[in-house]
């Protein structure tokens, strides 16, 4: 029995148990990236397929360019049935640790804020580590987030209620993201949900030592994910939004974590900077959770609380 997985919420612990039977380690235990990312692939297409043939959302693919040189960045458009114009949106990023994922990795979170919610979602595609280390991630989503703003009234929703939302690296880049529209001066941002952000590259923080053989995003895997995002260079305040010289100025900000996830302190870390920035924030810290833990086991009172929570904090913020 793994001492670290004893304090889990038991109902979100099975299935990662069940998980660990058939992949030792989990996923990032797969130390060959390509092989992980073939494995990886596999499941999110068998998950994808499902999601698919249930959802009621209707979903279109563009691809936006960069500004940075021109190049494309992959988005996906998400309308609800009976969509009425003018209303919120929200701009998404999926997470993958900088290294792992496309349009299809988080798409069942996409379809559930667009049908829950009942307004337009935009998912952007960005480019990977190690190949495309920082501040490729950040290029393209600050690319595909100007673009959705600037065709507001094309894609029918209200500018002045854009909220940004990912989790994990998703979270870095929804709060990097944020941060460089907040110092470009575009587009205005009404908020932004970082379920727990990737924010410190340092490992140096308690929670960090306590998460080693979870299963799910260890310490080793953290560091391995920050090397290759990095890619040899010290991180800027948009690499890693912990150490940013300011977080003033940024919109409302919402972030929770679990007691058992790796990025607990630093996401706490943040929180309390954020908060002293004047930046208005709102902190959930899950007992018994692991990082993902809603994911692994949607069904799972722990995880109905953490959505409720979510989907009640958005309806709050953009006026739904």
């Amino acid at each position: 029995m793994n001492s670290q997985r004893d304090g889990l919420d038991q109902e979100v612990r099975a299935p990662l148990e069940l998980l660990l039977q058939s992949l030792p380690g989990g996923i990032n235990a797969i130390t060959d990236l390509a092989e992980r990312r073939r494995v990886d692939a596999k499941m999110v297409a068998e998950m994808t397929q499902e999601i698919v043939a249930a959802q009621t959302c209707s979903t279109e693919d563009l691809m936006v360019e960069r500004s940075s040189d021109g190049g494309l960045v992959p988005v996906r458009i998400y309308r609800p049935e009976n969509y009425v114009k003018g209303s919120a949106a929200i701009f998404f990023i999926h997470g993958g640790g900088m290294t792992l994922g496309n349009l299809d990795y988080e798409h069942g979170l996409a379809v559930k804020l667009c049908e829950e919610l009942g307004i337009l979602v935009v998912s952007t595609g960005y480019r990977k580590a190690p190949e495309h280390p920082h501040p490729a991630q950040l290029e393209d989503c600050y690319s595909s987030l100007s673009w959705m703003a600037s065709n507001a009234t094309t894609l029918g929703f209200d500018p002045r209620r854009l909220a940004v939302y990912g989790g994990s690296a998703g979270g870095n880049l929804a709060l990097s993201t944020s941060l460089k529209a907040r110092d470009m001066k575009y587009p205005q941002i009404a908020y932004t949900m970082a379920p727990y952000p990737m924010v410190d590259h340092r490992n140096a923080l308690p929670s960090t030592f306590e998460v080693t053989e979870i299963g799910v995003w260890d310490r080793r895997t953290n560091i391995e994910a920050w090397s290759w995002f990095l890619g040899h260079q010290e991180p800027d305040g948009y690499a890693a939004p912990l150490h940013a010289v300011s977080l003033t100025g940024l919109p409302p900000t919402f972030i929770d974590v679990g007691t058992h996830d790796l990025f607990r302190d630093e996401d706490i870390a943040l929180v309390q900077r954020l908060i002293a920035a004047g930046v208005p924030t709102e902190l959930h810290v899950y007992p018994g959770a692991y990082h993902a833990a809603e994911l692994f086991a949607p069904e799972a009172a722990l995880s109905q609380k953490i959505w409720t929570t979510r989907l009640r904090a958005l309806r709050e913020a953009l006026k739904l």
